[in-house]
């Protein structure tokens, strides 16, 4: 029925406004089997502050804890290797009975959906003949109604969700074929996104400007680049999945092709938790094992040398589930004044 399907899309898109909402600071999450709480009705951000400090908030029905995140102005999100993006919108639990009918009442009532869409809503949650007849309120506590959410690609993922409202009973999958129903594999995806990596910024040496045919070493922090992770769960049905995020590698691009890189590849793995290795004095005439050499200065100017850490992606998540996400990639341009050696005639 199209006029219902356009009806029910902007429902979509009437809900999906809460997720602009600001940042909202609530009690906390509902764990009770029977109570969705606030955050299921329109509050659909809110934080909590742990008691060292970090942040977990929750998101259209998914709580996200961030206390092992990167962290730093730096930071930032990943972009994957492949095509793959975590979804734009997903099924989760969204009302108790006696929630659902005292968010759809009022829409009925008003007649901003069209008589075609309400007598069908009517028929669907009021008659007696019908299974989910009373909004289900003769199964309060033993499951709850499935809504749609959308993430942070709002408008384009608005529609992509158009389902109707279902129900799910506590402790059984949702309905097969339903996409992006919150699984702990969708959670992970959705964890994905959420993934902030330390910036990759390296440092160069020996200090000051590179010299033409003279090897600059080039390395970063070991101790902030170690795995980070995100954990998305759904407490309300107990699930939940942790995508973990490790540094493999450093790419070097200088920024002219009249460079040539350490390794060849450019490429510098990662060992121990080490990206490259720091100069020290006494190793200028060693090759540096991560590390660049200008054949040319750079005249009045600079070369863009850009750095990006690739980042394995592997999660874990309820019920022993578990494996690969695409990788990720971060990366920052720095700006490098080469100059020529300066001979000294005596």
């Amino acid at each position: 029925m199209p006029a219902v399907t356009g009806v029910r899309r902007r429902l979509g898109f009437i809900a999906a406004l809460g997720l602009v909402m600001p940042l909202l600071a609530l009690p906390g999450v509902a764990h009770a089997d029977d109570e969705l709480g606030e955050e299921s009705q329109g509050a659909q951000q809110q934080a909590e502050a742990g008691g060292d400090g970090t942040v977990s908030v929750s998101v259209g029905g998914v709580v996200f804890d961030r206390s092992k995140n990167g962290s730093g102005d730096s930071a930032g999100a990943l972009t994957s290797a492949t095509s793959w993006s975590p979804p734009p919108c997903w099924y989760a639990p969204k009302y108790t009975p006696e929630q659902l009918q005292e968010y759809v009442e009022p829409i009925w009532e008003a007649g901003s959906t069209g008589h075609e869409w309400d007598a069908v809503q009517r028929k669907k949650y009021l008659n007696p003949d019908e299974p989910e007849k009373d909004f289900n309120k003769d199964r309060t506590g033993e499951g709850h109604w499935w809504g749609s959410y959308v993430n942070d690609s709002f408008p384009p993922g608005w529609d992509s969700c158009d389902e109707d409202y279902f129900w799910v009973d506590q402790g059984d999958p949702p309905p097969a074929g339903i996409e992006n129903a919150v699984t702990p594999e969708v959670l992970a995806e959705l964890a994905y996104a959420e993934i902030r990596v330390p910036g990759t910024e390296v440092t160069l040496a020996p200090a000051g400007a590179a010299k033409v045919n003279l090897p600059t070493w080039a390395w970063l922090d070991g101790a902030e680049f170690k795995p980070v992770s995100v954990t998305a769960s759904v407490p309300v049905i107990g699930i939940e999945a942790t995508a973990t995020a490790v540094p493999v590698s450093l790419e070097i691009e200088p920024g002219t092709p009249d460079a040539r890189t350490f390794p060849a590849s450019g490429v510098c793995a990662i060992d121990d938790g080490r990206i490259g290795e720091p100069y020290a004095k006494g190793k200028a005439e060693r090759t540096p094992p991560c590390g660049v050499e200008y054949l040319r200065s750079s005249g009045d100017g600079t070369f863009p040398l850009q750095a990006t850490v690739t980042w394995e992606i592997e999660w874990t998540g309820t019920g022993g589930a578990g494996g690969d996400l695409p990788d990720g990639s971060f990366g920052a341009t720095q700006d490098v004044v080469v100059q020529e050696i300066q001979a000294i005639n005596r």
